[in-house]
């Protein structure tokens, strides 16, 4: 296909082809055309089918129609071409809570033909740095309010040469250049295979990886899990708690609401609490949110029936069959579960609520194919644990990265997670097959948060681990051997708390901390985390 990238680094740094997965295309609606924009078929078309006036955006004092959204991205654009130098390739960095401002951001980095790399609010420089430099960042566009560690990250020596802020008044800010712009932009004609998301995850290892995501990867998502299993329509009005930097968050709030003409709701702060109040102030019908946040909500199940919520989908971490019956009694709505994963950029497993069954993800979405495979990568009988591997029409590519070897075997994407799959073909979650925890709804690496607390003066060695949790599917645990001189007790806790949570993004912090007098470890020396997990070690 005719890239339009004149910065080639993302299409040289893609994995070989004999590394990448074997993808599928077999539904009609994954015919794509060769030359490709998303921006043009999720944002623009729909102005230019007449339908500019409608809803498009809603957040606290914001009220967006699509001709609005695409006004403002096309300002955007024009700034990060005509001012910031931005050529179709390149990498923007994008740093915001949700909100209508981050939405446009992320449409002008698609009309320009540029590389979107949303990251996390909460991430410090320390986790900022690293991001930049694996995808050799050359722009950004940052909330004023978070502009800090950015800037902090931006001073050593990183490739990032052009910033500009946004949510701010300031005579260098975003929205004074805006202002010396045209609202229209001519989208530039992108390849359908040109990456248009870096997506990064932390992986067990702590090391960033950047998933790579075309063009035609996130229109493929918006004609997969939405079309057969959600089915929303125009009328609808999406709200959520995942940030857009996730991309549970950026399919569910922002791309598959414009995939077919809907409104979205863009919450910066969406506690469970907020989450009801903004279903009852905008009006929203379909929720996307995590189990922990469903578990919370349950108790305001009155309010929210009086509400015009009518889809509820659960995502992030697996959903306890109590949890889904807790929902189900208090609000009247059964939960919509489903699995994805950033390397596959959303859902491939899930069930609507007609063929949901407690306790199971639910069966492979039209267009993806799953299997449960052994060690060896075959298939093993229903009813047996294995590793969880899948097919369709997205799938891994990492960004420069032996990583890519291990995630993709045979053709097939192995999620990491262990599922077994029953008779009809369900599939039933386990565990995860390494050493990552899932908290809320939020991926955290072990060995991350380890070296973290090694940076405490107090701490010799630690080991961190998930143990579970009734309210967040699990929680961060770390055991501590102190340095000589040091008093093991609750004010060392919350000592060594407060410091993971300004070294790192704070919701990585041990929740739990028990203080040992040495670790298990192997005969080499490696550190035996598995055992960490016996009552008695």
């Amino acid at each position: 296909m005719a890239t339009a990238h004149v910065d080639t680094f993302a299409r040289d740094h893609l994995p070989p082809a004999e590394q990448q997965p074997q993808f599928l295309f077999d539904l009609p609606e994954l015919q794509f055309p060769s030359q490709l924009n998303c921006a043009t078929e999720l944002l623009d078309r729909h102005v230019d089918e007449g339908r500019g006036d409608a809803l498009c955006i809603q957040a606290p004092g914001v009220r967006w129609t699509y001709a609005d959204l695409q006004s403002q991205a096309n300002r955007i654009a024009n700034v990060l071409v005509n001012e910031m130098g931005l050529v179709p390739g390149q990498r923007v960095l994008l740093r915001a809570p949700n909100s209508p401002m981050l939405a446009a951001c992320w449409f002008a980095v698609m009309k320009a033909g540029g590389i979107a790399v949303a990251t996390m609010p909460l991430l410090r420089a320390k986790e900022l740095k690293p991001i930049i430099e694996k995808a050799r960042i050359t722009h950004a566009l940052c909330d004023a309010a978070l502009a800090d560690e950015l800037q902090a990250a931006a001073r050593e020596g990183t490739t990032l040469r052009a910033l500009r802020l946004f949510e701010t008044a300031a005579a260098d800010g975003l929205e004074a250049a805006m202002q010396r712009q045209p609202a229209t932009f001519r989208n530039v004609d992108t390849a359908a295979d040109d990456t248009c998301i870096l997506a990064f995850t932390s992986g067990t290892t702590g090391v960033p990886k950047a998933t790579m995501h075309f063009h035609r990867d996130v229109m493929a998502i918006c004609a997969c899990w939405p079309r057969h299993v959600l089915r929303p329509q125009p009328d609808d009005v999406f709200i959520g708690s995942p940030p857009m930097a996730f991309t549970f968050g950026l399919g569910g709030l922002l791309l598959f609401p414009l995939s077919v003409g809907a409104s979205t709701v863009l919450l910066a702060k969406a506690s469970p609490q907020q989450l009801v109040d903004g279903i009852r102030a905008f009006g929203a019908t379909v929720l996307f949110t995590a189990p922990t946040s469903y578990r919370s909500m349950a108790v305001r199940g009155e309010e929210l029936r009086a509400t015009k919520l009518r889809r509820c989908v659960s995502a992030g971490e697996a959903l306890p069959a109590a949890t889904r019956t807790l929902w189900r009694e208090a609000t009247g709505i059964e939960l919509i579960d489903g699995i994805g994963a950033t390397e596959m950029l959303h859902i491939f497993i899930s069930a609507d609520e007609a063929s949901a069954r407690p306790g199971a993800t639910g069966r492979a979405v039209p267009g993806y194919r799953a299997q449960v495979v052994d060690e060896a990568g075959q298939p093993v009988p229903p009813g047996t644990v294995g590793r969880l591997a899948v097919q369709g029409p997205t799938g891994c590519r990492y960004l420069d990265d032996e990583r890519q070897r291990k995630y993709v075997q045979n053709g097939w994407n192995l999620t990491g997670d262990a599922y077994l799959m029953d008779d009809d073909g369900y599939f039933h979650y386990q565990s995860r097959t390494d050493d990552m925890i899932v908290s809320a709804g939020y991926n955290i690496a072990s060995p991350e948060v380890e070296d973290a607390l090694m940076l405490h003066p107090a701490v010799a060695e630690c080991g961190v681990i998930g143990v579970a949790d009734e309210e967040r599917g699990q929680i961060v645990k770390a055991f501590v051997v102190l340095r000589a001189g040091f008093v093991a007790g609750p004010a060392l806790v919350k000592e060594l708390q407060d410091f993971v949570k300004q070294t790192v993004a704070p919701y990585k912090y041990p929740r739990a901390v028990e203080f040992l007098d040495q670790l298990p470890r192997t005969e080499t020396g490696k550190l035996q985390r598995f055992r960490l997990h016996a009552p008695a070690r």
